[in-house]
């Protein structure tokens, strides 16, 4: 495969991935349904049609990084150093899952460091400012970032390959799963049934409610998939779990925003 080739697919893969993921959830939420289920929106007002564009303006521009980053691994030399093995069989199926999750906790583990790092004053307004200029997030703000945060969260693709032994098409698995996790973040909308944030395995996951906090307060709540470093460090917002319940106070029609 010449580098030509290997480039039209990484970039077909992250516009793919971004549009048809984003997409399908604006489409579904903020179109189709967008007055039927307007009272179960985590902040009652929808953003501007003016913060779409800027979502996906910028967003476009990390999919250009997002394929630089790929192409510097896969179509340069440096290809021959990641753990890729071309059979399932050579690790097996078990292995292909426990891979999957490895990538999970290592890409949460990063994020959330480098997130809290992104909010320290003397960066916040050079690197992380244009992802918080969506106070009020739409799907479309998944990849809403700065080019220096675009490549800062690019980065987490040199630890995987070059650290965790990977089938493509786990990495693949991989990679949807974190637009997906990432688009339901920003969707405005909480899907987790309720009260699952206080149950024993719910208070470890990461929701809509939690990362809608973090973009309307600025602090706290900083992980991504999980709340272990929320949790363990001291860092998940007080009023969380008051948040959460309000949300399920409006999907049960118990309150009305006026």
């Amino acid at each position: 495969m010449d580098v030509a080739e290997i480039m039209t697919r990484i970039l077909v893969l992250n516009v793919l991935r971004y549009f048809v993921a984003a997409g399908i959830a604006f489409l579904i939420f903020y179109v189709i349904f967008k007055k039927q289920w307007a009272f179960w929106k985590i902040q009652p007002k929808f953003p501007k049609t003016s913060d779409y564009q800027r979502e996906i303006v910028f967003s476009t521009l990390t999919i250009a990084i997002f394929v630089g980053v790929a192409a510097t691994i896969y179509a340069t030399p440096l290809r021959a150093y990641t753990l890729y093995y071309e059979n399932i069989s050579d690790m097996g199926w078990g292995y292909w899952f426990l891979s999957i999750l490895a990538m999970i906790v290592l890409h949460d583990t990063y994020f959330y460091w480098v997130h809290r790092m992104m909010h320290h004053p003397k960066l916040y307004r050079w690197v992380h400012l244009t992802h918080h200029r969506s106070t009020n997030p739409s799907p479309w703000a998944a990849y809403s970032f700065h080019p220096l945060e675009a490549v800062v969260e690019a980065t987490i693709i040199f630890l995987i390959v070059f650290l965790i032994p990977y089938h493509r098409s786990a990495l693949l698995s991989f990679l949807v799963f974190m637009i997906t996790y990432n688009v339901y973040g920003h969707l405005g909308y909480e899907l987790y049934p309720k009260g699952f944030n206080k149950t024993r395995i719910g208070k470890w996951f990461n929701t809509s409610v939690n990362h809608n906090q973090h973009h309307k307060h600025f602090h706290g709540n900083y992980g991504l998939y999980f709340l272990f470093w929320d949790r363990w460090f001291g860092t998940l917002r007080n009023d969380y779990d008051q948040a959460y319940k309000e949300s399920d106070d409006k999907r049960l029609g118990l309150v009305k925003d006026s």
